[in-house]
């Protein structure tokens, strides 16, 4: 697993995300807006379906998940919102990219330039990094919640690719269009991931040690805090010790 997906395991287990509850909704709400751009029905529109279900997940009043749909849709009046993604290099030379949601394209990129330069990263021309990539589906299961033969078996059966050993959680692999069937297979089966989505995993990745793994989970952090930034997505591998001992 990324070290992205680790750190973000590990900031739900401290509660991290709820003290950022209002920044969340922010965020989800842009989600569903930009989702429903490409039609406002959830059941023939799989971006808007998957961004409603987040947005419940958060406990977001369905008023809110309205409205931010009907301003997709043209139906109410709203800021109109370009999707952006940025790429670069961190700490270590480890592959960075950035997916934005921005009312004013030169200046959200002006900031994230001053975010990489302050954490030790630099940005980079378009398509420097991001053919190291592959969209997918990711799903991080502790392992005290599920054996390994019961979920090989689960997600073969529900059409997902794979299934890693990631220290203290399994790591689900699947394709976007599986990505819905091995998470409907994984809540009849009474299993919860702490980390459920559709993002860029990377196709290898590159150890931080020392000085190099905080610096870049700082960056990752600094971008993650930027009002206009959706996601960040990297193939920085770090022991989960660091992590845990950053985040205190």
């Amino acid at each position: 697993m990324s070290g992205h997906s680790k750190w973000a395991t590990i900031k739900h287990k401290k509660g991290a995300l709820d003290a950022k509850r209002g920044k969340i909704f922010t965020r989800l709400i842009r989600e569903i807006t930009m989702a429903a751009r490409s039609g406002g029905d959830p059941d023939k529109n799989p971006r808007l379906r998957k961004a409603i279900s987040d947005a419940k997940a958060e406990n977001m009043p369905a008023d809110n998940i309205k409205r931010a749909i009907q301003r997709g849709t043209g139906e109410l009046p709203g800021a109109t919102y370009e999707e952006i993604t940025l790429e670069g290099y961190g700490p270590g030379g480890v592959a960075v990219l950035v997916e934005l949601s921005t009312d004013n394209r030169n200046r959200t990129v002006s900031e994230i330039r001053h975010v990489f330069s302050k954490n030790g990263g630099n940005m980079a021309e378009a398509g420097a990094v991001s053919w190291m990539f592959h969209k997918k589906g990711s799903f991080a299961i502790p392992k005290d919640k599920a054996a390994e033969d019961k979920l090989m078996d689960l997600i073969l059966e529900a059409g997902g690719e794979d299934l890693r050993d990631d220290g203290g959680v399994w790591e689900i692999v699947t394709d976007p269009g599986s990505f819905e069937g091995v998470s409907e297979a994984l809540k009849n089966a009474g299993i919860e991931p702490t980390v459920s989505e559709v993002g860029m995993l990377p196709q290898n990745y590159i150890k931080l040690e020392g000085a190099h793994a905080s610096q870049m989970i700082r960056l990752i952090e600094a971008l993650e805090d930027h009002d206009d930034v959706q996601h960040v997505y990297s193939n920085f591998d770090v022991d989960e010790k660091q992590l845990e001992e950053v985040a205190s």
